[in-house]
């Protein structure tokens, strides 16, 4: 197998009677493909439940991960909030928003929304207490050392950026960070989430539902009529990670640490779903399917085995997913090393079956054929 600088990973899950993820106004989201329209559920939302779930293969619960926030409120909340005297706190608080947020910071609709790493706060928040304590309690005195320090704080924050491992925390090591005020902050994803779709066409009801009123002393006593959308469907998902954009990312650290962060992030994928409405769908669902390719070429998605839409079945979907799988082997002939999960007895050519935890433990290896 050729060093691997991708691995890809390819899902097919269901779920049923769910509303995954809502659009603005409130129905499911959708992709049209093929000529027929599909429940999408939106890259964005795939990440955050990866992201923030609670679960044994948590991200944050890795060892050396360090945390993050993504806030307009950074620096009022994280950076000054608490800080005494309160009056000298205020005073520099127009430069530090400036700092951080750009020229249009002065107010909290004017900021971009930010994800700022608990080491950069940590920095951010010394910075601050050095000008509170060295102002003795002047508020004017305060304000013009802030503004002074603005001068230098792209310069500075740069070389504390450089000279700490993850500065932006593990969220921004995995999925990036643009920062339109300083684009020496900014940071390249190399975890690459596409939007996961039906493989056949939308299957979704208009489902009426009614809340009683306990003390009403009407019959039936319905205090609420409502409507919401239902959708049921098995979804296409699609993952790449650039191994070696990760370790640069990840620092010096960084083969224990990618081997950890992809032995948990094929489990998350595997078993975290995403939903809303979870007290009345319980859209709960784990991968029928998966699988993995390391290689040294340009990924490229299996979406197209679904261009036009299959049966709503695994069996369809998986024999599509294989028939295009092998039209694209016989002709670039890649030879990427696979290895597989599946419910059922499907094979793909060159993938080992494995459990979830071998396959795992298979994609934390590969950090290490690079060094």
């Amino acid at each position: 197998m050729p060093d691997p600088r991708f691995l890809q990973i390819h899902t097919l899950t269901s779920y049923t009677g769910a509303l995954l993820n809502r659009d603005d106004s409130g129905l499911a989201k959708r992709l049209t493909y093929g000529g027929a329209l599909r429940t999408r559920v939106s890259s964005q939302c795939l990440k955050r439940h990866w992201r923030t779930a609670e679960d044994p293969h948590a991200l944050h619960a890795i060892d050396g991960a360090e945390a993050a926030f993504r806030s307009r409120d950074l620096v009022t909340k994280l950076v000054l909030g608490s800080l005494e005297p309160e009056d000298v706190a205020k005073a520099i608080e127009p430069a530090f928003q400036k700092a951080v947020y750009g020229d249009k910071a002065t107010t909290k609709q004017g900021r971009q929304t930010l994800l700022f790493g608990n080491r950069e706060i940590a920095w951010l928040r010394a910075e601050a207490e050095r000008l509170v304590r060295e102002a003795a309690g002047d508020p004017k005195a305060a304000a013009t050392a802030a503004t002074q320090w603005g001068k230098d704080f792209k310069k500075n924050i740069a070389a504390m950026r450089e000279g700490v491992a993850l500065p932006g925390g593990l969220t921004a090591a995995l999925f990036g960070r643009m920062v339109t005020s300083d684009t020496s902050a900014n940071i390249t994803a190399p975890v690459h989430v596409a939007h996961a779709f039906t493989v056949h066409a939308e299957e979704s009801e208009s489902d009426y539902f009614t809340a009683v009123d306990d003390l009403s002393e009407d019959e039936p006593g319905a205090d609420t009529i409502q409507e919401t959308e239902l959708t049921s469907g098995l979804f296409y998902g699609y993952v790449v990670v650039d191994l070696p954009c990760l370790m640069e990312n990840l620092g010096p650290a960084a083969v224990d640490l990618a081997g950890a962060v992809l032995h948990n992030l094929v489990h998350l994928i595997a078993e975290v779903s995403p939903g809303a409405k979870l007290g009345s769908t319980a859209p709960y669902g784990r991968a029928s399917l998966m699988l993995l390719e390391a290689g040294d070429r340009q990924p490229r998605s299996l979406a197209e085995a679904f261009r036009t839409p299959c049966d709503p079945d695994m069996a369809a979907a998986t024999d599509a997913l294989k028939k295009h799988l092998c039209a694209l082997d016989r002709a670039y002939a890649t030879g990427e090393a696979r290895r597989m999960l599946s419910l059922s007895d499907a094979v793909f050519d060159g993938a080992e079956a494995g459990t979830l935890k071998e396959i795992a433990d298979w994609a934390a290896a590969l950090p290490g054929r690079l060094v």
